[in-house]
């Protein structure tokens, strides 16, 4: 039973995260966050999918759905204490910065693969799938307590809603490839 209880702590504090995540390719942006510079190793900064409408739309989305976490707390806690453990009470600051890490998070990703030579749409197994988790719950870190088991069961589970999302995109036409 600690298994699903941190599972359910650990959605609770990644949700903006996946929720930004998910939205960010639906900005369809144009203004390069790396301005299409390049970095010392003449390959570019991050590419042409990180935009800034991108990470705008993706923080603010990941913000809003961290929002309804927020005024729904006081209604499930409750529900949680009579389970037998207690939600972490998040604040508008903190699901800012969870959607805000996952996007920075996957921009990390970006640059790795620049560097080592994997191009756009091209398909880096588990980097794709878990740079923003890593960069969420690291900015989460910061304002509530995140277990190192919740972040292992979210690196085993994360791959496969992603690579559904990311197949529905590409099927619907948001992306260019299903990963």
């Amino acid at each position: 039973m600690d298994i699903l209880f941190e599972l359910v702590l650990g959605f609770w504090i990644i949700i903006p995260a996946y929720a930004a995540n998910g939205f960010a390719p639906l900005a369809r942006g144009r203004r390069r966050i790396d301005f299409g510079k390049k970095f010392f190793d003449g390959k570019d900064l991050f590419g042409s999918g990180k935009t800034w409408e991108g990470l705008i739309f993706a923080v603010v989305m990941g913000t809003l759905f961290g929002l309804l976490e927020v005024y729904l707390y006081p209604t499930l806690n409750p529900i949680a204490l009579e389970a037998g453990f207690s939600l972490q009470k998040i604040s508008i600051s903190s699901v800012f910065f969870v959607a805000l890490g996952a996007m920075l998070g996957d921009m990390v990703g970006s640059f790795i693969k620049r560097r080592i030579n994997i191009k756009r749409g091209q398909s880096a197994p588990l980097l794709d799938q878990l740079d923003f988790v890593f960069g969420a719950f690291l900015f989460a870190s910061f304002f509530v307590h995140v277990s190192f088991l919740s972040v292992f069961l979210f690196v085993l589970i994360t791959p496969f809603p992603h690579y559904l999302a990311s197949f529905i995109g590409y099927k619907i036409g948001v992306k260019k490839v299903p990963w």
